[in-house]
C-alpha cells in the first residue's frame, strides 16, 4: 500500500485487501476486508457501498494498513475490531478470550426452547440457569435478548473474561431487568462456587471441548490467536462435557434440562456418557447451521444421585 493517499478509494482498498488476503490464506477475504475498513471509518459495511469514491486520508490508510497486515498473519478479525456478532448482539470481545462462533447459535436456540417450554410447566417463577465457562457472556445475554423470567448465573475461571462478561452486561442491560433476567458472574474453576442447596432448572455450556492433541491442527485463527484454556478438553475432548452431565444428574430436579455444545465427532461418546448417567434420558442432538451435529441435550427423568 505505498501509493499515496489520493488513489485510495474505499473500492480500490477492498478490491486490492480481498487479493491480499486470499494469497496469504485467509477464508472470507472480502468480508474481513470489509469490516476492517468500516471498522477505521466508524460506520457500517453497507455504508462502504455508498461512499467508493471517497478518497481515506493518510491516518486512516495508515491504520488500516496496520489491520490488513495482522489480519493476513492471521490473527483473528474480532481481536483487531475489539467486538464481534453474535446472535442479534454486537459484543466486545478481547485478546485472550474465546470469540463466541456461529456454530454456538445452535446452542442458543436450544436453550430458547428448553426455557420456554419449562415456563410454561412453571409460568410463576424464575427459571434458574447455571453456565459453564461463559467467555464474553455471549450465551446468557443472546438467549436473554429472546426469553424473560431467567436468573442465570454463569460461572468461569479467566478473571479476564469475568471484566469483559461484565463490560458486556453493562452494555446490554437492557436485556436483563426490564425483562426480569438476572446475570450473576462467578469466578470459580467448574461448579465448585455453586452451593449444593442451589439447584438449577438448566445446566447449560459450551465448555472446552477439543482433544488435546488437534488443537495445533485447527485453522491459525484458532490454534494460534484463541486462548487454549477455552478450547482443550482433554484426550478426547469430553472431560468438561462429563463433568456436566454428571453435575447435571445430580442437581438437576426431575424435568430439567441439560444442554451442552458439542464436536460433531463426540456425538457417539456423549451418548454413551449419557447412558451411564440413569438419571438421565438423551432427548435432542441438534445440527447446526452447517447440518453437523452441535448441541446435545438430555432430561433429568429420575431422582437420586448419578
Amino acid at each position: 500500500m505505498s501509493p499515496e493517499a489520493r488513489s485510495w478509494t474505499p473500492k480500490a482498498l477492498l478490491d486490492w485487501t480481498e487479493d491480499y488476503l486470499q494469497g496469504k490464506g485467509v477464508p472470507t477475504p472480502r468480508l474481513d476486508a470489509e469490516l476492517l475498513l468500516a471498522h477505521v471509518l466508524g460506520c457500517q459495511r453497507i455504508e462502504l457501498y455508498l461512499q467508493f469514491d471517497r478518497l481515506l486520508d493518510a491516518c486512516e490508510l495508515a491504520r488500516y494498513r496496520k489491520l490488513v497486515r495482522e489480519r493476513g498473519h492471521r490473527r483473528p478479525v474480532a481481536y483487531l475490531t475489539g467486538e464481534t456478532g453474535f446472535w442479534n448482539l454486537t459484543l466486545a470481545v478481547d485478546e485472550g478470550i474465546l470469540i463466541p462462533s456461529p456454530d454456538t447459535e445452535a446452542l442458543v436456540e436450544a436453550i430458547v426452547e428448553a426455557t420456554c417450554a419449562l415456563r410454561r410447566e412453571a409460568p410463576d417463577r424464575p427459571l434458574k440457569v447455571l453456565e459453564l465457562g461463559t467467555g464474553s457472556a455471549a450465551i446468557p445475554l443472546a438467549v436473554c435478548s429472546e426469553a424473560n423470567g431467567l436468573h442465570w448465573i454463569a460461572v468461569e475461571r479467566s478473571s479476564a473474561a469475568i471484566a469483559l462478561a461484565a463490560r458486556n452486561r453493562k452494555r446490554h442491560a437492557h436485556l436483563l431487568a426490564p425483562r426480569g433476567n438476572a446475570l450473576w458472574l462467578v469466578l470459580g474453576d467448574r461448579f465448585q462456587a455453586i452451593h449444593p442447596r442451589w439447584r438449577p432448572d438448566v445446566v447449560a455450556g459450551n465448555p472446552p471441548y477439543i482433544p488435546s492433541g488437534t488443537i495445533d491442527r485447527l485453522m491459525p485463527e484458532v490454534s494460534r490467536a484463541e486462548p487454549r484454556m477455552a478450547l482443550e478438553g482433554g484426550p478426547d475432548g469430553g472431560d468438561f462435557q462429563r463433568y456436566m452431565l454428571a453435575y447435571a444428574a445430580g442437581a438437576l430436579p426431575r424435568g430439567g434440562r441439560v444442554l451442552l455444545e458439542m464436536g460433531a465427532e463426540q456425538t457417539g461418546m456423549l451418548k454413551r456418557a449419557v447412558e451411564q448417567l440413569p438419571a438421565l434420558q438423551l432427548t435432542e442432538v441438534r445440527n447446526d447451521l452447517s447440518g453437523h451435529p452441535r448441541v446435545l441435550q438430555a432430561e433429568k427423568t429420575a431422582d437420586g444421585l448419578p
